[in-house]
């Protein structure tokens, strides 16, 4: 055998695949799924030519990749979390959600949420065991302009100072712990307590996180807080402000800090009403800023 024989193969596969596609009577066969279809199984091939691995190399990854799917259930989502850690996830979002310059950025929900939180009154506390170190949130809601966007609806979620979230921990934390939906005032501003939020890891106890393990990399995440924020005319805001002076602030696992998201936790005088206040401003997009369209969907 000569060296040019992987890549004759190559293009023998790729171009009598493309040819049974063209020949398909499916719809679809010729639209977006089948280009993407075409796409992946270059890429790989292009991958395969590259790395040259060997049939023990290979089924290694087979091995890995089956793996994950048996780690995932409707609990736990192996897949979803090994698309975070390469980075696809925030890609994907980037790419169908730009952010206008001044607009606050767009981030990953992570699986924390949750949609059956009851509406809180304004100047809520969200800590409903008293755990942590109470800090003050003052939050205002502008549009691109600075305009004040009156009644906007925000959830907050976040986990609490062992780094957990009350779904993760329910036999030690009280239901809707830390978490909480209220509604902006006629100013656009919000003020209420919760308490300072502490950094996590990614479950490493599954195949991704003994691959990331192996590799030497961490599934660390700087504390945060999330916020989403809805208001009729606007474009829906997920996102996290981190605290800028978290140690792991340059290695999160998630890909998720931007400069424009970081904060100051700030620690308050001794004698105050609580130990830390948080300051921020989140700004929305009008529906219909140019940029933004979906791409058509792969089916």
């Amino acid at each position: 055998m000569d060296g040019t024989a992987p890549e004759t193969a190559q293009k023998d596969v790729l171009g009598e695949i493309g040819q049974r596609l063209a020949a398909s009577s499916g719809a679809r066969s010729d639209g977006r799924l089948g280009a993407a279809f075409l796409a992946i199984i270059a890429r790989v091939h292009q991958l395969v030519d590259e790395l040259q691995p060997s049939a023990a190399e290979f089924q290694a990854v087979v091995d890995f990749l089956t793996e994950i799917g048996h780690a995932s259930d409707a609990r736990r989502q192996e897949w979803v979390l090994l698309a975070d850690v390469i980075g696809v996830s925030t890609r994907v979002e980037e790419l169908n959600t730009p952010c206008p310059e001044g607009a606050t950025p767009i981030t990953l929900p992570g699986p924390f949420w949750r949609d059956d939180v009851p509406e809180l009154p304004p100047g809520a506390d969200l800590s409903r065991d008293g755990v942590g170190e109470a800090m003050a949130v003052s939050l205002h809601v502008t549009d691109l302009a600075g305009a004040p966007i009156a009644g906007a609806l925000v959830d907050v979620w976040q986990a609490n100072a062992h780094g957990l979230y009350e779904n993760q921990d329910p036999d030690l934390q009280p239901e809707f712990n830390l978490r909480g939906r209220m509604r902006a005032d006629a100013d656009g501003r919000l003020q209420f307590r919760t308490v300072k939020p502490r950094g996590y890891f990614l479950p490493e106890d599954g195949p991704v996180g003994r691959l990331l393990n192996a590799l030497g990399l961490r599934l660390e995440r700087p504390a945060h807080v999330h916020f989403k924020v809805t208001a009729p005319g606007f474009r829906t805001l997920v996102t996290h402000v981190f605290d800028r002076d978290d140690p792991a602030i340059g290695r999160d696992a998630l890909f998720g800090v931007r400069p424009e998201l970081l904060a100051q936790f700030r620690a308050l005088p001794p004698g105050s009403a609580a130990k830390h206040a948080l300051d921020l401003t989140l700004v929305l997009v009008r529906d219909g800023h140019a940029g933004g369209a979906t791409p058509e969907t792969l089916s």
